[in-house]
């Protein structure tokens, strides 16, 4: 696990943190949604993660008129043979980037919610089981407003956790500078062997199901998102999906730590990621609410 954090490090600049929730969320078996703006690499991370897991990856660009077939696939008539032949969708893959989801009208992103919770599509009657894993990283531009559709409340909570990679520091962009140098061509992925199987990737998320986590951490996180439900600049949520998120996310970061039971510093490191989007502050940043939620939180074991 270290080493396709390293993989993802050499090639892609952001803090380590966030490419460790990014392989803690592969591990949970959940989904990725990264809220920034356009040019900032998500597309070539997204492909530098499939690339080192050793998992199939494929792309969608949603777009206003994109209708659900396009995205899981259609039934498509074979006159020589007399049959109806089912014609898959990208969504049968690994890793799925959906970028610029937003673009996408609600019938379209609606064609995803199924696939994302159940890891089937279901066509004219028929369900079609998707290959594990199955990880979403889906993208979306914050700053425009024209020919965009918000994603419903529905939709943000089937997202394990929520980045925002950001712009980077004068330090950091002189480093992508200097990187892209390096290489040919616009993709770096291509340079990246595979660190991993499929295989194991699907035993570590057997692996991470068996973390233990002990009744005061879970006493930790109930407290958490109680006190966010009930803090007066906040408007609703997380719901119980987001503490089950947020301790599947701990479980993960303690396996990918080395350790088979999860601490207080788990929680704290992915409770940002795990519940800003599920929650509506009156005002300001949610991921602002969720650290001041933490500080007041009284840490077990001390």
């Amino acid at each position: 696990m270290r080493r396709v954090v390293e993989v993802l490090s050499s090639f892609y600049v952001a803090p380590r943190q966030t490419l460790e929730l990014i392989l803690a969320a592969v591990i949970a078996r959940g989904h990725i949604l990264f809220n920034d703006p356009p040019g900032l690499g998500k597309t070539t991370l997204a492909k530098l993660v499939a690339r080192a897991l050793g998992l199939a990856f494929k792309r969608i660009q949603f777009t206003p008129d994109m209708l659900p077939s396009d995205v899981i696939g259609v039934n498509v008539w074979r006159p020589h043979e007399g049959r109806f032949e089912f014609v898959r969708g990208p969504v049968f893959t690994n890793v799925l980037l959906a970028d610029e989801i937003n673009r996408a009208p609600p019938k379209t992103q609606a064609a995803l919610l199924e696939a994302m919770e159940e890891r089937q599509v279901t066509v004219d009657g028929v369900t079609y089981r998707l290959e594990e894993p199955f990880i979403v990283l889906a993208t979306q531009n914050p700053v425009e407003f024209r020919g965009v559709y918000p994603l419903p409340e529905a939709q943000l909570d089937r997202f394990l956790i929520q980045l925002s990679v950001g712009y980077p520091g004068p330090a950091e962009e002189a480093e992508i500078l200097k990187r892209r140098l390096s290489w040919r061509g616009d993709d770096p992925s291509v340079y990246v062997k595979p660190v991993t199987t499929r295989e194991e990737v699907m035993q570590w998320a057997q692996y991470a199901e068996a973390v233990y986590v002990d009744e005061a951490v879970v006493q930790y996180i109930v407290k958490i998102s109680q006190s966010l439900r009930t803090h007066p600049l906040n408007t609703y949520g997380p719901s119980p999906r987001g503490s089950i998120a947020l301790m599947k996310m701990a479980r993960a970061l303690a396996l990918l730590d080395g350790r088979n039971y999860v601490t207080p510093d788990d929680v704290k490191k992915a409770a940002a990621a795990a519940l800003a989007h599920r929650i509506a502050p009156k005002e300001g940043d949610p991921r602002d609410l969720v650290r001041e939620v933490l500080d007041k939180t009284p840490i077990p074991y001390k």
